[in-house]
């Protein structure tokens, strides 16, 4: 591991009883769109981290240029790569984005407010995101938990879609949104849902579900349907119609991939 830093007064240079805000950003290969996503925390962010996977391009020297702490990890996998950099953050606050994510100035304006006046008893706080696609921003994003506590929770050690592991705890939403530009290309999107889905089949494996023709048959549509009529997509032309054809191949995928897994391991292939 080699680590350097450069901090370019984003460091508070007072105690203070308000908190301060760590910004961990994990990435690989992310030049054309790391820039973006930090630039977007500046305004709110106490200490900046990159915790970068082994990158090729620059991501590393743009990060370092804007005045990030930057440490290089071998990818251990995201929650892993999570945790790591938040161990390596200096405050207890962890606010955390993916190299594609841009803050809004709405949510940037919240944070600040956050610090002035923080919520007693609530130590995680969860951001409204939306996605893009084709040029199209998606309707009926979702809640994700992005801001929290280190010192009361983790990054739940799961394959995909990790969180903080806040159980029953009280999670507070802050107003605005995060940008998430994700659509690269078609390409891009089918390789990153063949990704997604090898860690939700290994997950759904490691954890004893077995292969459900249910599933397979009644989920792919359900999927679609969920989509392309309850969240709107069928207002989003051909990107919303492909949008949801995605998500109902993504469900074909997984339970296919369990299937796979259990063929390959000679497990029992069938049950609920």
């Amino acid at each position: 591991m080699t680590r350097s830093e450069t901090r370019s007064g984003l460091a508070p240079t007072a105690a203070t009883a308000s908190p301060c805000i760590s910004v961990v950003i994990i990435a690989q290969d992310e030049e054309e769109r790391i820039a973006q996503a930090i630039r977007s925390c500046q305004g709110f962010a106490d200490e900046i981290v990159v915790i970068d996977g082994g990158s090729q391009d620059t991501t590393v020297q743009t990060a370092e240029t804007l005045g990030c702490t930057v440490y290089v990890n071998p990818w251990p996998g995201y929650a892993r790569q999570r945790n790591f950099g938040a161990q390596k953050a200096t405050h207890a606050w962890i606010f955390f984005i993916d190299s594609d994510e841009v803050v809004s100035e709405e949510l940037a304006a919240s944070l600040r407010n956050w610090k002035k006046q923080p919520v007693p008893g609530v130590d995680a706080f969860s951001v409204y995101r939306i996605g893009d696609f084709l040029g199209t921003w998606l309707p009926k994003g979702g809640y994700l938990i992005r801001l929290y506590n280190k010192e009361v929770f983790s990054i739940k050690e799961v394959l995909v879609h990790e969180e903080p592991d806040v159980g029953n705890a009280t999670v507070g939403k802050l107003p605005g949104t995060l940008w998430h530009h994700g659509f690269r290309s078609i390409e891009d999107h089918v390789r990153r849902f063949n990704k997604y889905t090898d860690l939700e089949a290994q997950k759904a494996y490691l954890a004893g579900r077995k292969f459900s023709w249910a599933r397979l048959l009644l989920r792919p549509p359900a999927r679609f349907l969920q989509k392309y009529i309850v969240q709107g997509l069928y207002r989003k032309g051909a990107a919303g119609f492909a949008v949801a054809g995605f998500w109902s191949y993504y469900e074909f995928l997984q339970e296919m991939k369990v299937y796979e897994l259990h063929w390959k391991n000679q497990k029992p292939l069938s049950g609920k």
